[in-house]
């Protein structure tokens, strides 16, 4: 079942206005597959993406995979995952006509559609499509293990989650092509280095770093905050001219809004802001 392959936790943010501001955190939970992305997976993140756009509550959304299980006796512990690919035994036997409609409506689309910001919590293995997950977020954090790459060519393959395209626009046309081509891994130094990562941080502080930063999100205007995030990804989308005037557009608007208002007051009043959302 779709909650055995992910768990979500709603966590209430101390201090966020409107009031009743969560943060979702949602694990990949196959610790014993690397937390590998199965059919049951993208049905799982679909799901929750449908819920948080529609769900004012929601402020942010964190992104992480399961730790692993304790091993058995006599046996090494697997190491730690964020997603370590998909789940190629699903792929055995299958033509275009097979995967076509799975790739067109997956995982990695919603989450990069999902209005609210969102962080990928990146703590060990993040490959193939595990990779396409975190750079579907907007935010990504790393923990020193981290280990990213897109290795489908080594499947015969070529990533097909976005990675071709998110990748060079992250990390320039040279880098991603080596990244493609070679099927090699990027340790988290270099990732940091190419633009992949924002934030380095050490193993046992991952977490405890990530939701400070989604919590201070969390605390912002949850209307500003969306439009911020659909005017950062104009640049992406739209030629340069067309980004600004899109950019003056938004901010513009934003006057006639009461949080542009609580806003100023509150810092020429020296209070903390109140957003009322709208």
């Amino acid at each position: 079942m779709a909650q055995d392959v992910m768990t979500v936790e709603d966590v209430e943010v101390d201090g966020s206005n409107p009031k009743g501001g969560i943060i979702s955190v949602w694990t990949l939970n196959r610790p014993d597959k690397l937390n590998a992305l199965n059919t049951e997976s993208h049905k799982a993140i679909k799901k929750e993406c449908a819920r948080v756009n529609s769900d004012d509550n929601v402020r942010c959304i964190v992104i992480k995979g399961a730790t692993p299980l304790e091993p058995r006796e006599g046996k090494r512990p697997k190491p730690h995952a964020f997603a370590a690919g998909a789940d190629i035994s699903e792929f055995a036997g299958k033509d275009s006509d097979d995967v076509r409609p799975f790739f067109e409506d997956n995982a990695w689309e919603a989450v990069w559609n999902v209005s609210k910001p969102t962080i990928a919590m990146v703590d060990g293995f993040a490959l193939g499509g595990g990779t396409e997950l975190a750079l579907s977020c907007d935010i990504r954090l790393a923990s020193e293990r981290s280990t990213f790459g897109q290795p489908e060519i080594n499947l015969g393959l070529i990533p097909g989650g976005g990675g071709t395209q998110r990748l060079c626009r992250l990390v320039g046309y040279g880098r991603a092509m080596e990244i493609v081509l070679s099927g090699g891994m990027v340790g988290a130094e270099d990732a940091l280095s190419m633009g992949i990562v924002n934030r380095i941080v050490p193993n046992d502080d991952l977490e405890e770093e990530t939701m400070k930063l989604a919590t201070e999100i969390s605390k912002k205007s949850p209307h500003v905050t969306k439009v911020a995030k659909r005017a950062v990804r104009g640049a992406l989308e739209l030629p340069f001219s067309e980004g600004v005037l899109m950019e003056r557009s938004e901010f513009v608007a934003l006057f006639d809004t009461e949080d542009k208002e609580i806003g100023v007051t509150a810092f020429l009043e020296r209070s903390d802001a109140e957003w009322v959302g709208k």
